[in-house]
């Protein structure tokens, strides 16, 4: 949702390819997108509580992988901060510089608007469940409410609020990833 018309296509097209370059296929991280933002020659930074996968929970391939990306960005011109970015600070940078991806509990998003996914984050919120990790693309904010696309929802613009996109984004699992977008 980021890419351009043209290089969308090309994405489309040599998909197998790039993810085979790229050293992914079934499991996708944010500094997987980093590296194709990078690809495809659009400023960005990421941001992350931890630049690491969880040993007991993916394999060793995995978690070496993840590990060789982050260890590696710097040299390849990716840019990772530790630290958690506030909701307010990526309120901030999305009103002011560009668009947001944020790794989010999916079951723990709603959107206000069209009631996406409300009836279920609501039980996930009371009795809990299993992590859905999801990407979304952040891009403004009005009424109160910062707005996002939803990959999982054709062109749909969903809305939410602050308190529940913290919750989304704080949900174990996440590590607070988000990755900020500098449009020219």
């Amino acid at each position: 949702m980021i890419l351009s018309e043209t290089h969308r296509k090309e994405f489309y097209d040599d998909f197998s390819r790039i993810c085979l370059e790229e050293g992914f296929g079934q499991s996708t991280w944010t500094i997987d997108l980093c590296y194709l933002l990078k690809r495809f020659h659009i400023k960005h930074r990421m941001y992350t509580s931890s630049q690491a996968a969880n040993n007991r929970c993916h394999s060793k391939e995995i978690v070496d992988r993840v590990r060789n990306r982050f260890t590696n960005a710097p040299y390849n011109g990716i840019k990772v901060m530790d630290g958690v970015l506030s909701t307010k600070q990526l309120t901030a940078h999305v009103v002011t510089a560009g668009p947001a991806i944020a790794l989010v509990d999916a079951a723990l998003l709603s959107c206000d608007w069209c009631k996406h996914n409300s009836l279920q984050s609501e039980f996930r919120r009371i009795f809990g469940g299993i992590y859905q990790g999801h990407y979304i693309v952040v891009v403004g904010w009005s009424a109160g409410k910062l707005l996002y696309h939803n990959p999982a929802r054709k062109h749909q613009l969903c809305a939410t609020t602050l308190k529940r996109l913290h919750a989304a984004r704080s949900a174990p699992g996440t590590d607070y990833d988000v990755i900020l977008i500098y449009c020219p």
